[in-house]
This record gives C-alpha cells, structure tokens and sequence, in this order.
C-alpha cells in the first residue's frame, strides 16, 4: 500500500438521512486502499481517505453509483452551483400524477398515473434492493411498501403521488441547505492550490513548496502557505480565519497566516510550515473531523432508529394482517391506515433535525473564528454556568513590556546579569520571554540563547538554565525553594505597583528583581458583563502575583465574581474540579499552565492564535483570535442550537403525530402522510439554517468614556506597534504607531479605510472622526495643537 493517502470528497446525492450511513460505509469499507470514510448527512458529502494507487475518486464514486446513490468526485474548493429545477424524470412524474387526479373529470386519465409510477419507481426499488443487499432499512424501503400496498388497492394516481412527492423531496432538500454546503466549501477551500516563487515568477503547487522558500503575494491574491513577510506592506482581510470583520495592517516582519487575502500592497513572504502544516490546514481537519462527530442527542436518535423501522414494519403489518384475519368490515380502510402509519413514522425528520442543527453551529462559529472539536461542546456550552479565565494573555493581553530591571549583586555587571537572563528567556515561550529579550535588546545587548546549557521549563515558576558556568533560575517567588533560596527580598519590590515580579537567583543568592506592566484585553470588561447579564459566573485563575491579580481585576472595575492568585497548574485544575460539584463549567487558557485546567472542565476554550500547542491540543474549542468578546457570542449560539434542537425534535412528533391522529379519526390519507413528512423534513433544514444568519458583532464603543479610554489606551500607548488596531473602536478605525514632531506621544491615530463599500457609510467615518478629534483633544488636556487631520482615504 502506498505510504501516501488522499482524502477525497464525494456529492452523494442519494444520501437522505443518517439511515442510509450504514449502507454507504459496508459499500466502500470493503474496497480495497480506503481507509477512514466519514459522511457529512446535511450536505450529503462522504469523505474519504485511501490509496489513489489502489482506488481512484471516479472509482469511489461509480461503487455508489452502482447502488444508484447518486454520487459525483468534488474537486478541490469547488463549489457546485445550485440545481434550480429538478431532474427532468421528476417533473415529468410530478405532471402525470397531477394531471390524473384529472380523473373525476375524464376517467381514462388515470392511467397517466402508472406512467408516474413507471417514471419514478425505479431508483426507488435500485436503492432498496441495495439497502437489503447490504442489510439496512432504510426510508426508500418504506416508501416501496407504501407504493406496493397503494398499486395493490389499484389507487394509482396516490401511488404516482406518492413517488413524486419522495422524489421531489431530495432536490428540495438539496436547494434548502445549499446555503450550509457553500460556507462549509469556503471553510473547506480557502487556501489557493498554487504559490508564486518571488525569485522566478514561477507557479507551483503548494504541496511542493519547502520550508523557507520566499512567495510573492499580489493584491487580491490569498496567502497561499504561512509564514512571515519579509518586504512589502499590506492590510489582510482574515475574516475566515480569525472572524475579524476589518482588514488587518501587516508589515515586514509580522506573521501571515495561509488563506488570509491581500487587499493592497505587494509582499514577499517567507513561508515558515508546509501546506499541509498550515494553521487554515489544521483548521480544515478540525472543522472536517468536528462535523464527523456525533453529539450525544445524534448519537441517542441514531441509536433509537436501528430499531425504529423494523419496530414500525412490524405495527403497520399488525394493522394490514389482523383486521384481515379477523374479517372486520372495512378492510381496504384498515390497509390505508396500514400505509399511514409506515409513511407517517418514517424517521428522516427526527433524524436529520439534530444533525443539521448541529452542522449550522460548527459551520457559524467556524465562520466567525471559534472552531469546535464536535457537536457535543456546543450542547456542553449552553448548559456551562461558571467560566473561569486565565489572567496572563487572556484576560490581559500579554504584550508585556519590562519596566523595572534591578541588580542586587555587588559582584555582576547589570549588563552582565541581562544578558544571562534574556538569553535563557530566549529559549522560552511565554509572553513574557519575549519582552526580557526585548528589553536587552534596546539596551544594546544581544541575548545568545544557544550558549544557554540544560534548559528547563517549571510550569507555574519560571525557567532554569546554565550560561557561562552560571546556574540560574528566572521566575516568580516559588522558583526561590527549586533555586535553594528561603528568603525572597520584599523591600526591592514593594513598590511595583501591582506588576508581575520576576525574580533571578544563582543558587540561593538572588541576583536581581525586574517587573514587567501588562493591560487587559480591550472588551475584556465588556465580554465578561455580557456573560453576567447571561447568567453565568466568572473567575479569574492566575499563576501571577495577588497584586497583579488585583490590578486587573481594578481595571476590570470589579467585573470578574472571583480571583484566585498565585496558583499552580494543579491549582488551577483542582478549583475547576471544585466547580464542577456546583455546575458545568468552562475554563479559558492559552498557555502550558493551563491545560490541566483545560482538560479538567467541562469544556476547555483555548486561544488559537497566541495560545501553546498544549492548550490548544487539550481545549475543546478554539478562538483563533484573540478577542474573548467572542465567547458570549458562543454561548449564545450553543443556546440558540438548544433551543432549535427541541424545536425540530417538538416539529418532527407533532406533525406526524398529527397525521396519525388524522388517520385514525377516519382519513387515511397516504399522500398527505409523505407530504408531511417531506415538508417536516424541509422545514427542520430550513430551521435549523437560521442559524447561519446574523450579522458578524462589530466592536462598538457603547458610550462616549468608552470610546475615549479605548481610543486613549490604543492609540497612545508606548507599547502599540505599527501593526495594532484599536479593538474596541466603531466604524472600523485603524490605529497605528506613527512618529510625531510636534507631539511627545508615541503615536498619531489614523483611520485607516478601505473601500466604503466594505466596510462603513460615511455617516458613521465622520462620527468616529469627530470621536476621534474629542479623544486627542482631552488626552492633551483640551488643546488641539499639533493634532493632524484625520482622513478618509
């Protein structure tokens, strides 16, 4: 067998509900060189992966056709174009049935009626002797019985009815989720097949493009392989990925992610991980892997339909075959009551109303940057009553910068003593790593991490490793007892204000303290009153000092019910076990500290885009931004697909609970009974497609103190790179850090427009303009000096 498998994805157009699942997979599993198949119900797409030496696509899919399924090959990104009429043969069974109800006029017309039959009986009887071949009931089954017992009573045109309402049924249920399969296609096939090489102009194929190769990237191209730009400026539109419904300005050396589109500029770009490495790859695995798993109500109703067609077969003959053994008057009546009841409990409504609803969920949240591992989270999540949030890169944003850089040796140069510290930080990945090499950096001093000797990492207390000879150890006060030292120095400290500490030891000597300043999250404040005002708690669990923990939670103003500080990961785990004795919880972390946590609660939320590969491998969900206002945004779409859950399960019973009653009060009326059922089954898809609505939430300022400190804190910050935008800004302003002559500022805010069309009216650009203009006014104590023009490109 071929060492290198494909995935390859089939339209199977026969594929009605979940019933038919089992056939499809004894049809492929046996086929030599496939290996995983998983099927996607609500839009009738099978996924499989197998060995193009042994078994083709167009091989895959003339064994489904060969049981009359329908099935054609999806080449990559393509998305089929909507069927707007069905196939001819049904319109021409639709148009004999209709006109030999003709009949009561011109009697003879009723044997148009056969000729409906005729047309549309057989793939009906293809597909159930396939089902029986492959010992599976299926709907197709039913509806054989129900056309076999109507031709028996000789009612033919109820007969060609019935068959044209079943036939019909399928193409309408295709157009009613078309919606759902193009924006699971555009999930699925973001990313371009092809990259230009920047040094020839060459295309190829990204699957063949290694690791540090430099692409060209054109305006209006998508970045086909991530990975970091290396000339050039640009604004990226990655709405796809992250859900960020503004353009993103980029410049040489920022990262870029594949699938994200170039609105402007030209760039070079130095690709960092294969195609198939990619973060959209590892993204469309999730999403592809999530839909293949069943939530606990789909699991519950598939279980339930093993035996609900037999058990029905069953009471529909008892109805056919005792009233006849008994001689009762009326048979023919009691035979059409037969025929309800087997059309009337057909199960595809109840089938298909969990799946579909689960199906418009993940293909939602995936849309607007939140990837859920399976249906089954997004049921945790609506019923979740407490969350609990990381502080360091969660709540805060865990840009830190260091403020504060003491030597309390008499023996080491600072110079020195920096230069140990930021080249062992240089082998780390917290957030607060980055900004020790920095801080050297800008003093002129080189962090050399490959001189650093038997590293080591002590989740919850810092880093360890020999330089120069020197054993030192980096972290907060609890790496003093690993350093050997029993007295942590509180005088030098005293005064930090509420800053994370950090502290550097040689053995049981302390070398030296530094802190570092960190901010919360602009929407932090606004994420978590959403979640109040929904009825669920939140905590903060942090490993950071208590007077850091105090300070965000002041800048929080008292937002979060609870702050725990000082914890280590089992700490954290342990107060999630806690919480679950009181209700479902979920837990919110990003990094290596937290997914214990992550994997003790119910359901573990992980920050994609800045979070370690830990925590994203232990969370259920994902946020591939690092906005938390979009986690109310979630809970409330989980509560949303509860709420469209019980009303597809309430639609489906009622309605053939109704018909039942119906018949059984005397009017058996089989075409009645599929006409329920198919409009049941419209209706539960289209249902549950409304999910799919919904604007994407833009970041408002709700009041005018909040656009101000917003705008205060982001665009004048020391710590705002070129790169920021305001988070929490209306009407889509940009901000970036730009040098001032007449201003010791740090910075000049500008709005940084694309096209109207795309993103704002210009109504609402000049209100942000004259928010903007105030927001100077006040941060300069009232003057306007200085200020430049804001303009609207």
């Amino acid at each position: 067998m071929s060492a290198k498998f494909e995935k390859s994805y089939l339209e199977v157009l026969g594929l009605c509900c979940s019933t038919e699942v089992p056939l499809i997979e004894r049809i492929l599993k046996p086929i030599q060189g496939v290996g995983e198949i998983s099927v996607v119900v609500p839009t009738k797409t099978v996924i499989v992966v197998h060995d193009p030496l042994l078994i083709s696509k167009s091989q895959l899919a003339e064994a489904l056709n060969r049981e009359r399924l329908e099935a054609t090959v999806k080449l990559d990104g393509e998305i089929k174009h909507e069927k707007k009429w069905p196939e001819i043969w049904v319109i021409a069974c639709g148009l004999l049935a209709g006109i030999s109800y003709l009949k009561y006029v011109y009697q003879p017309l009723q044997w148009l009626a056969l000729g409906a039959v005729g047309i549309g009986l057989p793939p009906v009887i293809f597909r159930s002797i396939a089902s029986l071949k492959n010992y599976t009931f299926n709907v197709n089954i039913l509806v054989l019985i129900a056309v076999g017992g109507t031709l028996a009573l000789q009612d033919f045109s109820e007969a060609g009815a019935i068959l044209f309402l079943y036939s019909i049924s399928q193409w309408l249920e295709s157009r009613a989720s078309y919606k759902a399969k193009a924006v699971m296609s555009s999930l699925t096939s973001m990313v371009p097949q092809k990259a230009i090489l920047a040094e020839t102009g060459e295309q190829v194929d990204v699957s063949k493009v290694p690791l540090g190769t430099v692409l060209a990237v054109r305006a209006g191209d998508a970045i086909p392989i991530d990975g970091d730009i290396l000339e050039g400026q640009c604004e990226l539109d990655e709405k796809m990925l992250t859900g960020e419904p503004f353009p993103v300005a980029k410049q040489p050396e920022d990262t870029v992610l594949a699938g994200a589109i170039n609105l402007n500029g030209y760039i070079k770009v130095k690709t960092t991980a294969l195609a198939e490495n990619c973060v959209v790859a590892r993204m469309t695995k999730l999403v592809e892997d999530a839909h293949g798993k069943k939530s606990k109500a789909e699991r519950y109703i598939d279980s339930c339909a093993k035996y609900y067609i037999p058990v029905v077969l069953l009471i529909s003959a008892g109805f056919a075959v005792v009233p006849a053994a008994m001689r009762v008057e009326n048979e023919k009546h009691w035979f059409y009551l037969a025929l309800v009841v087997l059309v009337s409990a057909c199960p595809c409504a109840l089938i298909l109303s969990t799946p579909v609803a689960i199906f418009c969920s993940l293909t939602k949240a995936a849309t607007t940057g939140l990837l859920v591992k399976g249906g089954e989270y997004m049921e945790i999540l609506a019923k979740v009553k407490i969350i609990a949030f990381d502080k360091t890169g969660t709540i805060t944003r865990g840009e830190f910068v260091v403020t504060d850089f003491q030597n309390l040796s008499d023996g080491i140069n600072l110079n020195t003593l920096i230069y140990w510290v930021s080249s062992i930080e240089g082998k780390s990945s917290h957030p607060m790593a980055a900004a020790v090499v920095d801080y050297a950096r800008m003093h002129a001093i080189e962090p050399n991490p490959e001189q650093v000797e038997n590293f080591q990492n002590f989740p919850g207390e810092g880093i360890f490793g020999k330089i120069d000879g020197k054993e030192i150890y980096v972290g907060n006060r609890r790496i003093a007892a690993r350093a050997g030292c029993f007295s942590v120095p509180d005088s030098e400290t005293q005064a930090m204000g509420g800053k994370t500490r950090g502290f550097i030891f040689c053995g049981s000597s302390v070398l030296g303290v530094f802190s570092l300043s960190d901010a919360c999250r602009s929407g932090a404040k606004k994420a978590i009153q959403e979640l109040k005002s929904m009825g669920i708690r939140t905590a903060m669990l942090t490993g950071d000092c208590h007077a850091a923990a105090v300070l965000a939670q002041d800048q929080l103003e008292d937002a979060l019910d609870e702050v725990r500080a000082e914890l280590l990961p089992e700490d954290k785990a342990k107060i999630i076990d806690d919480f679950k004795h009181k209700a479902p919880v979920a837990m919110v972390g990003d990094g290596i500290n937290d997914a214990p946590a992550l994997a003790t609660a119910d359901i573990g939320i992980s920050m994609g885009i800045s979070g370690s590969a830990l925590a994203t491998e232990t969370g259920d969900m994902i946020l591939m931004s690092n906005d938390i206002r979009k986690i109310p945004g979630a809970v409330q779409l989980a509560r949303r697909t509860r709420r469209k859950l019980i009303e597809n399960v309430a639609l489906s019973i009622i309605v053939k609970g109704g018909i039942l009653a119906l018949a059984f009060a005397g009017h058996p009326l089989v075409w009645a009974a599929v006409l329920a059922d198919v409009g049941t089954c419209l209706v539960v898809i289209l249902n549950s497609m409304l999910l799919l609505q919904g604007n994407d939430e833009k970041a408002n300022c709700d009041t005018r103190d909040e656009c101000r400190a917003s705008l205060i804190s982001n665009c004048y910050s020391n710590n705002v790179v070129a790169k920021d935008k305001c988070e929490t800004q209306n009407c889509s302003l940009l901000c970036q850090s730009e040098p001032s002559s007449s201003l010791n500022m740090g910075g000049v805010c500008k709005s940084n427009y694309v096209e109207e069309s795309k993103l704002i009216k210009a109504t609402e650009a000049m209100e942000e303009r004259r928010c903007c203009r105030s927001c100077k006014r006040e941060e300069l104590g009232g003057s306007s000096e200085g200020l430049s023009e804001i303009t609207i490109q």
